[in-house]
């Protein structure tokens, strides 16, 4: 009669031990099968993206993000008490800004926040949203990476979302010791908001910061009062500065930044003609182009009191300055009035590199047919313009040195080069004729421009060639300021006006220009002319851009070969928010 032998204990600790990883495996594979098909809901290139979805997050450039309530609510504490109250809606609609009230998070941040929420997982980063435009970057630090960073920080804060908080926060742990100073002033300000659950962060942060030179006036545009205290506090008591240093060095100067926040230039010459400081004791020029109006920084330029080169203790020109804030206008206007592109900070950098750092690569790229370029990609051009070589302001096309000493003719010649400009280059247009100053003079009502053709409206204009004509001082200062406009442009803005150029100087534009009393079929044959045109320039407009991008790929690829052939270290991290 057979018995049954026993299983031995090492027999049965074996089999429990292959049960387990057996068991382990199913479970990570049956976590990972389930977690990327809620993923899968959760996609735009999913056909049920938003057939599913019950709720929509709105983000604060109006794109729409369709949810599912019950999985926010089963993975966020926040949304579950949010969406109780809406329980008897039908669909949910929540607005970004609503949500994250103290600090603005991108649309590409929070989908990396939801998109974890549905599968645990963190996604990888969109692509052009943690890269600036630098090409020489590592991108490991730029000013991309930390607010993209810091915004998925905020909103996994805001949202509840634990795991993902610690690995942000752990990230920027990693990476702020290689940051631009500047760039850890906006850590601190998030990690402040974050309270005690970014305690480690906040704590190096303000290690960076107190041992930093970063001037009061900076900690007051830039934190709230008790961190700036704190800051200062711990400096005098290292040592670092003296109890007087707590204050401005000089009321007189506080005085002056005050009126330069009015944007109230009369009270800034007062004050100027009071005391023994100056424009540039003040550094009042960074002041103004750092946190003021841009017509209120070329009113103080226009005083000519100020060095537009002037460098302030921490080693930054008012143009390294501009370059920070990233307004055209400013940017232009210190360079029309002698700022050097060329100057370098304390750390080597140009104002061309700090702009660069600070842009998005994702806000560099090129649109369609040129038309509405994002503001952070036309300061770059402005200043790759400035450092190249000039063209001679002023160099006129065939067109305008036909009408020859002809003003009546030189004035409508310009005022349809700028209407053109407007129409196919209306960002770059606006900056030339803000600084020139066009909008406070007169149109000439006889030009006849160019965008008048769109029109289907039935008009009568007078033919300059039979009217008698009377230059008046309105006209020349409107042809002074048009004059201006075209300078600028071809100064600052070549390509651009090498494709007005082109139309500019073909024949049948004296024809589109003028419409005495054209048939209804006349009026019709000048509008698909003009389309004809209009598509010419785009193609070209983007032929001459290609070219462009060709040579400074060219001239980078050199430099780089270059910099690795010599001693010497390149200056990393993002440039300074400096103030």
């Amino acid at each position: 009669m057979d018995t049954q032998t026993p299983l031995s204990d090492s027999n049965d600790s074996t089999i429990t031990k292959l049960t387990d990883s057996f068991s382990h495996e199913n479970n990570v594979l049956s976590m990972n099968r389930l977690s990327e098909n809620i993923q899968s809901i959760f996609s735009p290139s999913s056909p049920d993206f938003d057939y599913f979805s019950d709720a929509k997050i709105v983000s604060s450039d109006g794109r729409v993000i369709p949810v599912h309530r019950c999985i926010l609510a089963a993975r966020s504490a926040f949304f579950n008490s949010i969406l109780r109250e809406k329980v008897s809606d039908a669909i949910v609609k929540l607005e970004l800004k609503e949500l994250a009230r103290e600090y603005e998070v991108s649309f590409e941040a929070v989908v990396t926040v939801l998109a974890y929420m549905y599968s645990g997982k963190v996604r990888q980063l969109p692509k052009g949203v943690c890269v600036c435009a630098d090409e020489e970057c590592d991108h490991v630090a730029c000013r991309p990476v930390i607010d993209f960073v810091l915004e998925v920080l905020y909103a996994s804060f805001v949202f509840q979302i634990s795991e993902l908080f610690a690995v942000c926060q752990s990230h920027l742990l990693d990476i702020v010791d290689k940051a631009a100073v500047d760039d850890i002033l906006v850590v601190l300000y998030v990690a402040n908001m974050c309270c005690n659950a970014c305690e480690k962060l906040f704590t190096r942060c303000m290690q960076i910061v107190v041992n930093s030179n970063v001037d009061s006036v900076t900690l007051d545009k830039v934190l709230p009062e008790n961190i700036k205290k704190r800051i200062m506090d711990s400096r005098i008591e290292l040592g670092l500065i003296g109890p007087e240093s707590n204050n401005y060095p000089d009321k007189h100067v506080k005085r002056i930044h005050r009126a330069l926040d009015s944007d109230d230039v009369e009270l800034l010459r007062m004050l100027l003609k009071e005391g023994n400081t100056s424009l540039d004791d003040a550094c009042a020029l960074h002041y103004a182009v750092a946190y003021c109006d841009a017509k209120t920084t070329t009113e103080l330029l226009d005083l000519a009191l100020a060095d537009v080169n002037h460098t302030n203790s921490r080693g930054y020109t008012v143009l390294h300055v501009a370059a920070t804030r990233r307004d055209p206008k400013i940017i232009v206007s210190l360079l029309t009035k002698g700022a050097r592109p060329s100057d370098l900070t304390s750390d080597g950098r140009k104002a061309l590199q700090i702009c660069k750092r600070l842009t998005r690569a994702l806000d560099y790229r090129t649109t369609e047919k040129g038309i509405d370029f994002p503001k952070d990609r036309l300061c770059i051009e402005i200043l790759e313009q400035a450092e190249s070589r000039d063209p001679l302001l002023g160099e006129a096309s065939v067109s305008l040195a036909m009408a020859g000493d002809d003003l009546r003719m030189k004035l409508l010649y310009l005022e349809n080069r700028v209407g053109l400009a407007k129409l196919l280059f209306p960002m770059e247009a606006k900056v030339a004729m803000d600084i020139a100053q066009v909008e406070g003079t007169s149109e000439f009502p006889s030009a006849g421009m160019i965008s008048k053709v769109m029109s289907d409206a039935q008009r009568t204009t007078v033919d300059l060639n039979d009217a008698p004509f009377k230059l008046k001082e309105e006209h020349l200062n409107r042809l002074r300021a048009l004059s201006k406009t075209v300078e600028l442009g071809r100064r600052f803005f070549p390509r651009c006006s090498q494709v007005l150029d082109k139309i500019m100087d073909t024949d049948d534009l004296s024809q589109l220009a003028y419409l005495r009393n054209d048939s209804p079929d006349e009026r019709e044959t000048k509008k698909q002319r003009y389309t004809e045109i209009q598509e010419l320039l785009n193609e070209a407009f983007s032929e001459d851009k290609e070219e462009f991008h060709r040579s400074s790929n060219l001239s980078s690829n050199l430099s780089s070969s270059a910099s690795s052939t010599s001693p010497g270290v390149k200056p990393n991290g993002s440039p300074p928010v400096n103030r």
